[in-house]
């Protein structure tokens, strides 16, 4: 398969550049808008509009209908970032290679979005979800891949550690915004996805790349297709070690998290004040957010180091599962947002930063990282199924945390293989 003379040439630019230019300046403070934009979407229609919808339909199914809708919608959205960053790949355009992706996915998943407000079965309400999956994937997939296409490797970590922030500044907005608009959940689908849409198309337009019309364009190949979602571990231990840490930790964090609406009604005791609650708690995360990803990020580039913070992250989040096992209060919720915001804000800043660093091949920057990305969305599949069944079975949900807090210790344990990065 012939490639691109891209990579080489990129990588002798990067080496040449300064640090921090003009345009590496405005793409790491472009970021922050643009995951936000996004990441509100999550915050807000997992965490508080789409758990109301089902419950809306069927209360006493709550659980089981919540864990077929987001399994469905995770499964679709694990295909889709790879297919998109392949595909964002080989395009060859006079806007570069990602923004048509970056774009076209805010205006088909804001349609989507508004199609859903509308939705009123549990069939209706899958099948937009998964177009809403579908496009903002196509989003993240192009989106992600301007961190190797465009960042200097020396501030990589600054770099992951802002755009880490818009996602939890961005999960945290739309917490708010869907706590605020409970009682219309309509009206909050089509805010989200009119905010998006703007914020994004104003990032592609603010920060323009490089024209990929002159690229040589790989040859395509349905076997090569068909193998974009593999990665030989022999031949790329590391990446495949990255991808178990962030598998492990992810899960483990959207084992606990997944049904924090449904956690705070029934295992706290808030009942039918939990959705107002949940903004509150994220503001008080908010802080140990701010924090550690602020921090970690340009600090692991200063000492040159990222496994030492994946380390203090896992076992952070992990310490922060033990609290509301013991203390199923509110006060025990306080703590857990506290500790698992340090610790999942810290992981969010440099674990990207180390992935960037073991991506197999510079020609496919974008596919590759869709594959590493599907250890972020596969738990949000499994995670569904996996809490839903455990709290059957166990007949209530403090057995979620000890599932969460081994898994999350295992993800601690798995970058210590790594050996091209520190």
């Amino acid at each position: 398969m012939s490639t691109t003379t891209e990579p080489s040439a990129q990588g002798v630019a990067e080496q040449a550049r300064p640090k921090m230019t003009r345009d590496v300046k405005r793409l790491v403070g472009g970021i922050v808008p643009a995951n936000a934009a996004t990441f509100a979407i999550i915050g807000a229609v997992t965490g508080i509009l789409l758990p109301l919808q089902v419950q809306g339909i069927d209360p006493a199914n709550k659980v089981a209908n919540l864990a077929v809708v987001t399994s469905i919608g995770a499964l679709v959205a694990m295909i889709a970032q790879p297919v998109a960053g392949t595909l964002s790949d080989r395009t060859r355009s006079r806007y570069g290679r990602r923004a048509p992706y970056i774009v076209g996915g805010a205006l088909v998943g804001g349609l989507a979005l508004v199609g859903m407000g509308s939705a009123s079965s549990l069939v209706q309400i899958t099948i937009a979800w998964v177009a809403v999956q579908v496009a903002y994937n196509f989003v993240l997939g192009p989106l992600s891949a301007i961190l190797p296409d465009r960042i200097p490797r020396a501030v990589r970590g600054t770099f992951s550690a802002m755009a880490g922030l818009g996602v939890m500044l961005g999960a945290f907005a739309g917490q708010v915004l869907g706590a605020s608009l409970a009682g219309s959940i309509g009206t909050g689908y089509v805010i989200l996805a009119g905010v998006a849409f703007v914020t994004l198309t104003l990032f592609v337009v603010l920060n323009p790349d490089t024209p990929s019309t002159d690229l040589e364009r790989p040859r395509f190949s349905v076997a090569d297709f068909l193998r974009m979602f593999w990665v030989d571990p022999k031949a790329h231990p590391d990446f495949a070690w990255a991808f178990a840490s962030r598998l492990l930790l992810y899960t483990g964090y959207f084992v606990a998290t997944g049904y924090q609406l449904y956690i705070l009604q029934d295992y706290i005791g808030l009942g039918d004040g939990a959705a107002a609650m949940i903004p509150v708690f994220g503001g008080i995360s908010i802080v140990g957010l701010l924090i550690s990803t602020v921090v970690s990020g340009p600090l692991s580039d200063r000492v040159g180091r990222r496994k030492v913070f994946v380390f203090a992250s896992s076992a952070l989040v992990g310490v922060a599962m033990l609290v509301p096992l013991v203390m199923p209060t509110v006060t025990g919720w306080v703590i857990f947002s506290i500790l698992s915001a340090l610790g999942f804000g810290m992981f969010q800043a440099v674990d990207t930063a180390l992935i960037s660093e073991v991506l197999p091949s510079g020609a496919t920057y974008a596919k590759d990282l869709g594959v590493v990305n599907i250890a972020a969305t596969l738990p949000q599949t499994l995670a569904p199924g996996v809490a839903g069944l455990i709290i059957v079975v166990f007949g209530g949900y403090a057995a979620l945390f000890p599932v969460a807090l081994t898994l999350s210790v295992l993800g601690a344990v798995a970058v210590w293989p790594i050996k091209a990065v520190r």
